[in-house]
């Protein structure tokens, strides 16, 4: 048995995926003829990105990033993304996939396994970065 998604997980894990898997799962989602609503069409601007340092997890300003957002409605439901970059298609799809399962569409849980799929890609890709970097770590003795 899975775990629910939060939405809150939800969107930052469609904001990762890949923008050609976000498309298809919209397009498929969107293909029993649903009608969307755009209610924020997608705008490229700059945020302001925090970054939490992992010792004394202290937030502090990286600096300002581009990003995109969206927001539609979708069988009465909003939706709404935002992805680093300026793709818009792709801020676009994850919009209207963050509505499918907001509005308990029949595409909800492809949308939630599709989220599983890129956390799953983003946890071996930490691993694999994290394996490549276990030969730099300097181990200190304590001598007493």
């Amino acid at each position: 048995m899975t775990e629910a998604l939060s939405r809150e997980r939800r969107c930052a894990l469609l904001a990762r995926a890949d923008r050609d898997e976000l498309i298809a799962s919209a397009d498929a989602c969107l293909a029993d003829g649903a009608q969307v609503r755009i209610l924020v069409a997608p705008e490229v601007g700059c945020i302001t990105a925090q970054v939490r340092e992992p010792v004394l997890a202290q937030r502090f300003v990286a600096g300002d990033v581009l990003a995109c957002r969206a927001e539609v409605e979708l069988a009465g439901h909003r939706g709404w993304a935002m992805r680093l970059g300026d793709d818009r298609a792709a801020v676009l799809a994850a919009a209207v996939l963050d509505a499918e399962v907001q509005a308990e569409r029949p595409g909800a849980e492809e949308v939630d396994a599709l989220c599983r799929r890129v956390a799953l890609r983003l946890e071996r890709r930490d691993a694999e970065e994290w394996a490549e970097l276990a030969p730099t770590v300097v181990e200190f003795e304590e001598l007493t």
